[in-house]
């Protein structure tokens, strides 16, 4: 029995396993032991979570309802800033008394563990992509700023690599005169004459 004390989401249902029709109703709050979420949003172990738990007897298992609230923290995927999230899920899910391909959970021991159920359920309704806000414009991709803090921010344009050593030479870039081109055509025409 003491296995079962070991995790918050595991509820004893000895008084109502094989008796169809009987119903109990419980609220509980939960310590999260270990993080739910995805890569970038997730419940943080510590968080409290509130579980509104309705459980049912049928003849091959106990119907198990709930409503589960927590908050959910991670950052914003466009500028890294922390964002919470209210998570507000509902899970139905019948726990079998006896091993069925019917049924994907089990009672053992006169308990249901509700952890992967609701685990499943809190991963399905993160973002997979959290923003801080729809319309956030992220960072610049040059200096790192936020661009929603910083309206108008921007860089000069950077000069291509490949250009940068003609910057000084601004003053010659007028294109050669007709002239130019005469007097290099006239000293070709010295040199035959020669």
């Amino acid at each position: 029995m003491a296995q079962h004390n070991r995790s918050p989401f595991m509820i004893n249902v000895v008084d109502l396993a094989r008796r169809p029709g009987e119903m109990r109703e419980l609220e509980i709050d939960v310590t999260v032991q270990e993080r739910m979420g995805n890569a970038v949003i997730g419940i943080a172990p510590d968080t409290e979570m509130q579980l509104d738990v309705r459980l049912e007897s049928l003849h091959d298992g106990i119907l198990v309802t709930a409503d589960v609230d927590a908050v959910a923290s991670g950052e914003c995927v466009r500028c890294l800033t922390e964002v919470t999230q209210p998570v507000e899920v509902e899970i139905q899910e019948v726990f079998a008394y006896d091993k069925d391909e019917a049924f994907e959970y089990q009672v053992q021991d006169d308990h249901v563990d509700l952890e992967p159920v609701i685990r499943d359920a809190v991963v399905l309704s993160l973002p997979f992509q959290p923003v801080c806000r729809e319309d956030c414009l992220g960072l610049c991709p040059q200096c790192g700023v936020r661009l929603l803090d910083n309206p108008g921010h921007e860089h000069e344009e950077p000069i291509d690599p490949r250009w940068a050593k003609l910057a000084g030479l601004e003053g010659l870039t007028e294109a050669p005169t007709d002239d130019a081109l005469g007097d290099r055509s006239n000293d070709g025409a010295d040199r035959e004459k020669r």
